[in-house]
């Protein structure tokens, strides 16, 4: 008689139960997804699509009625239709927003283009008829290799990118940010606190839409 007739317990399948095999399997490809997916993507915008807090309604009233602050030129990509914007470090956000209300509301009685270079200059629909204006106040982040990482945008391949100024760590730096394309009917011009992506949902901690 052989041992598994004599150890009848002993003849079962041995080795793990397949239940904790595929346990084993989905919790292998949940931290391989994790390992790949840039910390960034992660980032979720604050409630700005939702009913606004007393907090945030409060900050754009105060914006509604700041002064505006000192702000100067420091970057153009002609070709991405982009230009970085600098204002002093002490620019409180009220005052970011009302620069954000400034440049929208220049660009709209054509005087724009007496302070900043024209994004599309030919063009018959508008001087800034495609524009992306990014707000810092960080001289650092103010510069041509920031505003490049940003309008390419966060799901470009990654050899596109500036080796010096990391996409996730550029996003963060942005004060405010001004979009326009009039070539897009359904969504041709939108201003915010922070910076915000709509094509792929993705936003900096303190991303809030203005308009």
């Amino acid at each position: 008689m052989s041992d598994s007739d004599q150890n009848p317990e002993n003849s079962g399948r041995k080795g793990l139960h397949p239940a904790l095999v595929l346990f084993g399997i989905i919790l292998g490809l949940w931290l391989f997804v994790q390992a790949i997916i840039p910390k960034s993507k992660h980032i979720q915008p604050p409630q700005g699509y939702e009913a606004q807090t007393p907090q945030t309604a409060a900050l754009l009233k105060e914006g509604g009625s700041a002064v505006v602050p000192t702000f100067k030129l420091t970057a153009t990509v002609p070709n991405m239709n982009a230009l970085a914007i600098l204002v002093p470090q002490q620019t409180t956000e009220s005052q970011v927003i009302a620069l954000v209300n400034h440049l929208h509301e220049t660009r709209k009685d054509g005087t724009l283009a007496n302070v900043l270079p024209p994004t599309t200059p030919h063009n018959d629909l508008d001087q800034f008829s495609v524009a992306n204006m990014y707000i810092f106040s960080d001289p650092e982040y103010a510069v041509e290799s920031a505003i490049q990482i940003l309008t390419i945008g966060a799901h470009a391949p990654g050899d596109l990118y500036g080796k010096e100024i990391p996409y996730e760590v550029a996003m963060e730096q942005v004060r405010g940010q001004y979009v326009v394309n009039l070539n897009d009917k359904d969504d041709p011009e939108h201003g915010s606190l922070g910076f915000g992506e709509k094509a792929t949902g993705l936003y900096s901690r303190r991303y809030l839409p203005i308009f």
